[in-house]
């Protein structure tokens, strides 16, 4: 993961000069860690990209760009990934990937969770007001979908929230906001809200 972080950049040079479609030589390197057809890897901890919402994508990688994800020390998959993003060289290198990732073939995630999914849902009633009824996510609330996402990710991302590793940085808003609502919750809680979630995919 540390030597493809150290290539990426070298991969990336000429992308802000290219008018094209995205091609796999460029970016090829994504499903190293993200799985073939980008639909995840949990072994080395590399979530889902693949039928995740551009714009969300594009908001990530922007992010890991701009210092607000991947700095906080104990965020290790976060280090390994800022490389890449910061390696493109701007907003339509950015696009270019994001646009590639888009022809990636989604597949359903395996279920690797197992909680109450009764509580879940209860639990999940204060997090419909912004990721929907269905986790379908809302790009005005700047909420991502969840339903489709890997199980095992979002209860690491729930995690990342409450420890301070996520969520922390003064100009992440909505990463300030997932914070105040993972803050209190137990990991058997986080179990079940994602079960629920998973359900409604």
């Amino acid at each position: 993961m540390r030597a493809l972080a150290l290539l990426a950049p070298l991969a990336l040079v000429a992308l802000g000069a290219r008018a094209t479609a995205p091609t796999e030589d460029e970016f090829a390197y994504c499903t190293t860690c993200h799985g073939t057809q980008g639909n995840g890897n949990p072994a080395i901890r590399a979530p889902k990209i693949a039928g995740i919402a551009s714009w969300y994508l594009e908001r990530q990688l922007k992010a890991f760009r701009a210092d607000i994800r991947g700095t906080q020390d104990a965020d290790e998959p976060g280090h390994e990934m800022r490389p890449v993003a910061v390696a493109l060289p701007d907003d339509r290198a950015v696009a270019r990937a994001v646009a590639y990732v888009q022809t990636f073939t989604a597949v359903a995630p395996p279920v690797t969770v197992h909680g109450d999914q009764t509580r879940g849902a209860t639990l999940y009633a204060l997090c419909a007001g912004c990721h929907g009824e269905r986790a379908e996510g809302n790009e005005t609330l700047l909420a991502p979908p969840l339903a489709a996402q890997n199980d095992w990710y979002l209860v690491a991302q729930l995690k990342a929230y409450r420890d301070g590793r996520r969520g922390t940085q003064v100009d992440d808003v909505t990463g300030a906001a997932m914070r105040a609502t993972a803050v209190e919750m137990t990991d058997a809680a986080m179990d079940d809200v994602v079960t629920y979630i998973v359900a409604l995919h």
